[in-house]
């Protein structure tokens, strides 16, 4: 029987994404679960006085996003996160709706390896953060 690659179906152009409202709760427990507990995250008081005037999300809460689309939606299940290139542009806010967008921008079919855009926009179409990651498809 043979093994079907799923980079086999993949195209360049392919996307998926992922909306998510950045609430308190959401914040904190990304917070606790890695440990994280970086002021600029959870105690309004002191973001106030940073240069973001207010609490932000932490950027690996919106690299967990990327995750999630690769392992769940794009390629899916299987898929092995291997490298990310990423600008983080401006801050994702507590009470921010984001869409976070992953585009197949290169295939290389004989090494089963795909190269995705990685995007994430707020409410209001701003480009928060722009990269690149390389995953590699499961095969089934």
């Amino acid at each position: 029987m043979r093994v079907e690659k799923i980079i086999e179906r993949l195209k360049v152009g392919d996307s998926a994404e992922l909306t998510k409202v950045i609430t308190e709760e959401f914040v904190r427990e990304f917070a606790r679960v890695i440990g994280d507990f970086n002021p600029i995250h959870l105690d309004e008081a002191y973001a106030q006085k940073t240069r973001f005037k207010g609490r932000i999300a932490h950027g690996a809460l919106i690299i967990g996003l990327f995750s999630s689309i690769l392992g769940n939606i794009l390629p899916g299940h299987g898929t092995i996160y291997l490298s990310h290139e990423i600008k983080f542009l401006a801050p994702a806010r507590i009470g921010d709706t984001i869409t976070v967008r992953v585009e197949v921008a290169e295939l290389i079919r004989e090494k089963n390896r795909a190269k995705f855009r990685t995007l994430c926009f707020n409410q209001n179409g701003e480009l928060l953060v722009d990269g690149f990651a390389w995953a590699m498809p499961p095969r089934r």
